[in-house]
């Protein structure tokens, strides 16, 4: 603020103003202070949507994974009653020896082939009744059998990884 004194030139009243400099550098600081909260405030923001983006690969990635699976048991499911016919083709009795031995050849190529797919027979004889992973057909008395065990495999149960593809088709034990 300027002043005229008594001879009426005008003097500056340091008391109250500040000088030029003074105000210049404190209104760059605000400004200064403004664009580093805008800075900030768009960093969070970039940390944010890098965390969603993160987010959506992954669960995309999940959920191809899952259809992958999905699809991958369904074509597997059709395949099991083929592997059925094979396993009772070798549990009969044929006459020529040659062609016991073609059909254990199959047999064994189809295991192969389902296990590098990830496909693993259910333990099913023998084993305690599971109804998660049996389907009790029958109940038969016997001593020799633990009882709630399983006496008998009428079918092969499967799981593809840890999803249940089909559940062994099972007779269980209870004591006389």
């Amino acid at each position: 603020m300027t002043r005229t004194d008594g001879n009426g030139e005008s003097r500056l009243d340091l008391e109250h103003e500040l000088p030029v400099g003074e105000e210049q550098v404190l209104e760059q600081e605000a400004e200064l202070a403004k664009v580093k909260a805008e800075r900030d405030t768009l960093y969070d923001r970039i940390a944010r949507l890098q965390a969603e983006f993160d987010n959506a690969r992954k669960r995309q990635q999940k959920e191809q994974n899952d259809f992958r699976d999905y699809a991958l048991a369904n074509a597997i499911q059709n395949l099991l009653p083929i592997l059925d016919s094979l396993d009772r083709a070798l549990q009969t009795q044929p006459e020529g020896e040659e062609f016991r031995k073609g059909v254990e050849l199959i047999d064994r190529q189809f295991h192969d082939a389902l296990s590098k797919l990830g496909v693993e027979p259910i333990e099913a004889k023998g084993q305690p009744f599971d109804p998660n992973l049996h389907q009790a057909v029958q109940m038969v008395q016997s001593d020799d059998i633990p009882e709630n065990h399983v006496a008998n495999e009428l079918q092969r149960g499967y799981r593809i990884k840890e999803r249940l593809l089909r559940p062994a088709m099972v007779t269980v034990a209870q004591k006389k």
